[in-house]
C-alpha cells in the first residue's frame, strides 16, 4: 500500500497557493524544464545511454601531437608482445612467452603509475592493474616452468599431477 492509499498527501500537490503555485513537500522534488515540480532520483537508469570514459581514459599526450603518440602506452604494450609473438615463432617459445608476460606486467605498471595512459584504459585503473599484473605473472611463470629444462621447479606441482594421473 503506499503513501498516497493511506491518505498521505502526496510529496507533490497541485495549485494550493492562493495565486496558483505549486507547493513542493518533499525536499528532492525540484522544477523541471517547464517549471513543474518533479520527484528526482538518485538511482541508474534502466537503459544506458552512453559510457563514461575509463579513469585515465584521457590521451597520453596533448592533443598537438601526432595520433601514435598520443597513445604510446598500449604502443609499447603491443611491440613488446609483437616481438614476443615473432620470437616464438621463430622458435624461441620460453624467450617468447616471457616477453609477452613481462609486457602486460609492463602495462599493469604504466596504468599504475601514469595518469592518463589512453586506450590502455579499459577499466577502472584497480580493474586494469590487476588483470593486466595477474595475466603477466601468470604467463611468465608458465615460461619459466616449461619443458626440458624448466627455470622454476615447483615441488608439489609434480606430485599432484602425478597422483592426479595415477589414481
Amino acid at each position: 500500500m503506499s503513501a498516497t492509499d493511506q491518505g498521505a498527501p502526496d510529496p507533490v500537490d497541485g495549485p494550493d497557493g492562493p495565486d496558483g503555485e505549486l507547493t513542493v513537500r518533499d525536499p528532492i522534488s525540484v522544477p523541471d524544464a517547464d517549471g513543474r515540480a518533479r520527484r528526482v532520483t538518485r538511482r541508474f537508469p534502466l537503459f544506458t545511454r552512453d559510457t563514461a570514459r575509463p579513469e585515465g581514459g584521457g590521451r597520453a599526450a596533448s592533443g598537438a601531437a601526432p595520433a601514435p603518440a598520443r597513445q604510446w602506452p598500449i604502443l609499447v604494450v603491443l611491440v613488446a608482445v609483437g616481438a614476443g609473438l615473432l620470437l616464438t615463432a621463430l622458435d624461441q617459445f620460453r624467450y617468447g612467452t616471457m616477453l609477452v608476460g613481462v609486457a602486460l606486467l609492463g602495462g599493469a605498471v604504466l596504468r599504475w603509475v601514469l595518469p592518463g595512459v589512453g586506450m590502455l584504459a579499459v577499466r577502472s585503473r584497480f580493474t586494469d592493474v590487476v588483470t593486466y599484473g595477474l595475466l603477466g605473472l601468470t604467463i611468465v611463470l608458465l615460461a619459466m616452468m616449461v619443458q626440458p629444462n624448466p627455470l622454476l621447479e615447483i615441488p608439489f606441482l609434480k606430485d599432484t599431477l602425478h597422483f592426479t594421473v595415477s589414481s
